[in-house]
């Protein structure tokens, strides 16, 4: 196991301090968040120095390339749409550096290859995904991205031509989109990046064919940093949602129709209760959590003279609805019981109309269906089995295999089991334990972990590459279902949101320590790793208890938590964290804030920490200065180092080369740091 040979290279501390709520608040690294200075620029190079230097020397990193390869380089299928008979879809063949945009004449047809993104010349980092198609079919709209970045660039194709349009909406955010049913114009809500009024929200009209500065503005709800506008469409309707991030959001709906007949119908004005409307035909149905926790499906059915009225179609239960959707004359509503999916069918009335047969351990989602005649797309996946896309018609309840990835993995020798554990306040935790049959009959063995904890997000059985290579070699893998998720209601996300996250991070710390105590794994054995809220959430635990952990894996984290509201768009995630505005919200943030919790002096694990420029949710400052800070306070011996790139960032699109070699690099440290054998020191062999 590596220890430094060579110290990481000086981090200048030019030490900002401002007070907050009457405490001082110094911060050593606040130039670090000039992403472009050259200060900045020189310091990434010499980190990434430093990195290379250790990962690119760890013996067996061609043994484990290989064997990511495999895992890595298959066919692909996601993204999958329908419009009539025409199905599009996303597809990567296996040596492919990215994938394509291909399209089937029925759902046996041939595969037709529409957009292509190497054949724009702009390299390997350029990706493309379909959106949306037009109700004829006929046209295409699909999102470009350079790199990891949040935003894209929307184009569209006409797709008996194979030809481009010179429709192209700029780099930016697309908050909504729907085809006109003439097809000849688009309704559009975009946020483009170069705007001289970025803070303007305003839904457009475009003609297809004309200059974008030609378009009529169809409706705005005004200006603001805290505003944003979406809006959905059927063929008859349009709805316009606006949300206000205030101390609660706050919601207006207003609908009308496309053709002008009607006049503009105010739904909802200033709600601050969850509100996602789909509009049916003539008829409007609408998930929300009013006067219901765990949400309920309604529909607002209008009056002679005065307000639509609810009406509950299918009521709240003790299981929180995941997922809705409505397709053909039924309503498919998908429940996360204790630890199953369970997808129930109902008609447009909420009268029960059949289940889908779900395996108790596989995730299902539903990925999308056909407002036409009913057929619904899911994807299913399980701990060692990667995702399968099955289509399915609910009036008959039929159903096949749309595509499934072949991976060569033995999932037959390996299994899970679901155990609890008494967090610090007494409540029992689930958890799942994944692993060869061995390696679950008995301990200890080197064990990784990861959760989530936090916007209601469940924690469930799903294929992770990371995972699989490391149970192959002999680790356990463990996944607390920590609160601030939803595995159990409403409330299990309620008990960590804002002013109580703390109760996620003592949920997962609780877990490192009945995982030792049980004689599952040792501390110098036991390695955490998560991204993004994830990354906070391991970050939080490495910096409150760093004893409890040999190695760290922090990917495109969020880190400071007295600053993260200021960047980018991250204000809106006030709900869930709160922001250091706040004097209530701001002590509890300064408590955990997994980059203002680090002291000098104090031994932390070995830790990677993953980032890059394209990062636009997570801010990359968050990387920087947390290896910054890391490195020069660890006492430990053990390397902090940061693993950086200028295309990375929180959309999962890199090339297939640079995703190889990325999680080769974390699967050398971490088989570095926890003593795990190579195949080229007698490990597993690298073939299936």
């Amino acid at each position: 196991m590596s220890r430094l040979t060579f110290a990481p290279p000086l981090s200048p501390i030019e030490p900002v301090t401002e007070t907050l709520h009457g405490v001082p608040i110094t911060d050593p690294y606040r130039w670090l968040e000039d992403q472009n200075s050259p200060e900045t620029r020189t310091w990434i190079e010499e980190q990434t120095c430093y990195a290379r230097t250790y990962l690119d020397n760890i013996p067996g990193r061609d043994e484990i390339r290989k064997r990511i390869r495999e895992f890595l380089a298959i066919e692909t299928y996601d993204s999958l749409q329908r419009s009539g008979n025409r199905y599009f879809f996303r597809k990567r063949l296996p040596d492919r550096e990215q994938p394509c945009i291909y399209m089937r004449e029925g759902p046996d047809g041939k595969d037709q290859l529409l957009v292509d993104p190497a054949e724009r010349g702009e390299g390997i980092h350029t990706a493309v995904r379909p959106l949306r198609v037009s109700p004829d079919g006929r046209l295409l709209l699909y999102e470009i991205k350079e790199g990891g970045e949040r935003t894209g660039t929307f184009a569209l194709l006409d797709v008996e031509s194979r030809r481009t349009l010179s429709d192209i909406l700029p780099r930016g955010y697309l908050r909504g989109f729907a085809f006109m049913p003439e097809g000849k114009s688009f309704l559009y809500v975009h946020e483009a990046l170069d705007s001289n009024r970025p803070l303007r929200h305003v839904a457009y009209r475009h003609a297809l064919g004309t200059d974008f500065l030609e378009d009529e503005e169809v409706y705005s709800p005004g200006d603001g940093l805290q505003t944003r506008l979406c809006l959905i469409a059927n063929r008859s309707r349009v709805g316009f949602l606006t949300y206000r991030f205030e101390d609660k959001t706050h919601i207006d709906f207003r609908l009308e129709s496309l053709d002008g007949k009607t006049g503009r119908e105010q739904i909802l004005a200033n709600a601050d209760f969850r509100f996602g409307p789909v509009l049916a035909g003539e008829r409007l149905f609408a998930i929300t959590d009013r006067d219901a926790p765990n949400l309920r499906i309604v529909e607002l059915r209008t009056t002679t003279n005065g307000p639509r009225e609810w009406f509950e179609v299918i009521p709240e239960s003790e299981a929180r609805i995941q997922q809705w959707l409505i397709a053909g004359d039924r309503i498919l509503v998908s429940y996360l019981q204790r630890e199953s999916t369970e997808i129930r069918i109902f008609d447009l009335d909420g009268k029960p109309a059949g289940r889908v047969d779900c395996s108790s351990d596989r995730t299902v989602r539903v990925a999308g269906g056909s407002m036409e005649d009913g057929e619904v797309f899911f994807e299913t996946e399980s701990f060692t089995q990667p995702i399968t896309i099955a289509r399915f018609r609910p009036a008959t309840g039929e159903q096949d295999i749309w595509s499934a990835r072949r991976i060569p993995f033995d999932s037959a020798s390996f299994s899970h089991t679901r155990v609890h554990f008494p967090s610090k306040d007494g409540t029992s935790i689930p958890m799942y334990l994944v692993g060869r049959h061995d390696v679950l009959a008995e301990g200890p063995h080197p064990t990784i972990m990861t959760s989530y904890g936090g916007y209601g997000i469940p924690m469930t059985p799903q294929f992770s590459v990371l995972v699989a290579f490391l149970i192959e070699k002999g680790c356990l893998f463990a996944l607390p279902n920590i609160r601030g998720g939803s595995e159990l209601g409403t409330a299990w996300h309620e008990a960590a949101r804002r002013r109580n996250r703390q109760t996620a991070y003592d949920d997962f710390l609780s877990a490192a320590e009945w995982l030792i105590e049980t004689g599952r794994t040792a501390a110098d054995t036991l390695a955490i790793f998560g991204g993004s809220n994830s990354g906070l959430l391991v970050g939080a635990a490495m910096t409150q208890r760093p004893d409890l952990f040999r190695a760290v894996l922090l990917m495109v984290p969020m880190l400071d938590m007295l600053r993260y509201h200021l960047f980018d768009g991250a204000r809106v995630w006030k709900e869930e964290f709160g922001t250091a505005e706040d004097p209530e919200d701001f002590s509890a943030l300064l408590q955990y804030s997994p980059y203002h919790r680090i002291r000098d002096g104090v031994e932390y694990p070995a830790t990677m920490i993953v980032s890059g420029d394209a990062d636009q949710n997570c801010n990359p400052l968050h990387a920087r200065k947390m290896t910054a800070r890391l490195q020069v306070a660890n006492a430990s011996g053990h390397r902090v180092f940061l693993d950086y790139s200028r295309f990375r960032g929180h959309s999962p699109v890199l090339p297939l080369t640079e995703r190889i070699e990325a999680l080769t690099d974390r699967m050398a440290f971490l088989c570095d740091q926890l003593g795990l054998p190579t195949c080229a020191e007698g490990g597993l062999s690298c073939s299936s």
